[in-house]
């Protein structure tokens, strides 16, 4: 088999310049058969034999090899060492014209080839881009019936989808509409081809959504029709339908004005009654989905009142008991961004003990880092933003003061600065409540690690010692300050070359030399 396979190799390149149809096919044949016994193997020497420049001078429309030679590119370019080589040898220009070929079998295995030299492979989506194939596969999508046809143009525009430049070329060609006619039609249908293409179809609509360009082109300041017709899919009764819009609005909910035409028409009622259709052991990705658009269309300031006099937070609390991690995600970034800067609601919730409680349960949570992460932010937010003694109450009463400990030790700076913040509201506002549990989570100490760390960044040195400075006010927590030597790290904290570190520091050592 290799010496035929070799030979074979030989021959395209002498036959590819004068070639008798005839032995050109029993070449091809021979790569094909070979191709088949072990892809691999047989891919690794048709690349160093040079033939894929051959491959891209055979793929002539009207030659009755074409098939054959499409059919070895989809093979070869099963592998993925072998995409960038197919790119490279020029055939991606050959194959996308081929896409207006009549011939059935010609265009299953050019369909196949694209696919799969651009699957996964970042360089070639960057070549499509610069092809007309955005057009040539929209225009050949709007000639099919054949649900075989259709897939197989899906599976080539998928992969070529995720490049945002191809995206918007997708868009400008006319697909959108195409999809929304195909989703119109197999909307209310229950065969399994119908139900397939309906997925298909939304699913790439979210994906085109997910480019800046291609999203605001179809936002259209609110008033697009592919906008307007995205949201009649929320109160649908296909879930694959409601999963797209609730997607599609988190996509369109990417930057602020967006965000707030939405919310002010109305959106957020449609969202919210989409959840309480999915409380009772609903579908995970809806929620997921649905919590997702409530988190983004949270951001701008201008939305948060509007959306808690709305009730999204009684509405969100309804999935508390949620055992899935990703609902627990969406749900715990959805209040944070809600009681952002929002005293009352910060209180409301933080006074909430059921919430404190799953909040503190979810702190420990270490088999999904996501979900602790964020539930000690949100911790530390009721507190930041409330700036209430019943809340700091409730959070010691449940037992979440040693995890905005934990969390001052955290490798991401934000999250180290949002405990010390915290902490420090906590010991100028109730220390007494919360003494014992600070002395029991060594805080002392771990203040003490993070000064004399010279990689901790300024804002942690700085809210450090403001906290230093509120503790001694508590005796136990004072005779540990003074145990330690805090005088001198906080001394050579006054020659830091940052100013705000420095002057600190120096209020900090007049605090420590008094209370000594």
């Amino acid at each position: 088999m290799g010496d035929n396979l070799s030979e074979a190799l030989k021959k395209l390149k002498i036959i590819s310049t004068d070639s008798t149809a005839d032995s050109l096919e029993e070449c091809l044949d021979c790569l094909l058969q070979a191709l088949a016994q072990n892809n691999m193997e047989t891919s690794e020497k048709i690349q160093k034999s040079g033939v894929l420049q051959v491959l891209a001078s055979l793929l002539m429309p009207q030659s009755s090899c074409t098939a054959k030679v499409a059919n070895i590119i989809a093979e070869v370019a099963r592998n993925e060492f072998m995409r960038n080589p197919c790119v490279d040898a020029g055939l991606i220009p050959p194959l996308v014209q081929l896409l207006n070929c009549k011939d059935q079998e010609v265009l299953l295995h050019t369909g196949r080839a694209l696919g799969n030299i651009c699957y996964d492979s970042h360089s070639s989506k960057e070549q499509f881009a610069y092809t007309n194939i955005a057009e040539e596969l929209v225009k050949l999508f709007k000639k099919q019936i054949e649900h075989d046809k259709k897939e197989m143009i899906f599976e080539v525009l998928a992969p070529l989808a995720e490049n945002d430049v191809i995206k918007l070329q997708l868009v400008e060609a006319g697909l959108v509409e195409c999809l929304l006619e195909i989703v119109q039609k197999t909307v209310d249908s229950d065969k399994e081809d119908d139900i397939a293409e309906l997925k298909t179809a939304s699913d790439l609509m979210v994906l085109l959504l997910l480019g800046d360009e291609s999203m605001q082109k179809l936002f259209e300041g609110g008033k697009g029709s592919v906008f307007q017709r995205v949201l009649s899919w929320i109160p649908s009764n296909s879930h694959q339908l409601q999963l797209a819009g609730a997607l599609a609005i988190a996509n369109f909910a990417r930057n602020d004005g967006n965000c707030i035409h939405m919310v002010d028409n109305g959106i957020v009622q449609k969202l919210m009654d989409l959840l309480d259709r999915h409380v009772e052991d609903g579908n995970v990705t809806v929620q997921h989905a649905a919590l997702s658009a409530l988190r983004n269309l949270a951001i701008p300031v201008v939305n948060k009142a509007k959306m808690l006099s709305a009730g999204v937070a009684e509405a969100v609390l309804k999935f508390l008991r949620s055992e899935m991690p990703p609902v627990q995600f969406k749900l715990l970034g959805t209040l944070r961004m809600l009681i952002d800067a929002q005293a009352e609601a910060a209180e409301h919730l933080g006074k909430n003990v059921k919430l404190v409680e799953r909040l503190v349960e979810w702190c420990e949570t270490k088999d999904h880092a996501g979900v602790m992460g964020e539930s000690n932010r949100l911790l530390s937010a009721l507190i930041r933003h409330s700036k209430s003694k019943d809340v700091i109450r409730t959070i010691v009463q449940s037992g979440g003061i040693k995890h905005l400990v934990t969390m001052a030790t955290s490798e991401h700076v934000i999250m180290q600065n949002e405990a010390l913040v915290a902490l420090a509201l906590i010991a100028a506002l109730d220390l007494v409540t919360a003494e014992k549990d600070l002395e029991n989570a060594q805080l002392v100490q771990i203040l003490h690690r993070l000064l004399s760390d010279d990689r901790s960044a300024p804002e942690i040195k700085y809210n450090s010692m403001v906290l230093i400075c509120a503790l001694i006010g508590s005796e136990p927590l004072q005779k540990e300050v003074q145990s330690m030597a805090f005088l001198e790290v906080i001394s050579k904290l006054q020659s830091n070359e940052n100013k705000t570190v420095a002057q600190q520091a120096s209020l900090t050592e007049q605090r420590l030399a008094v209370e000594s």
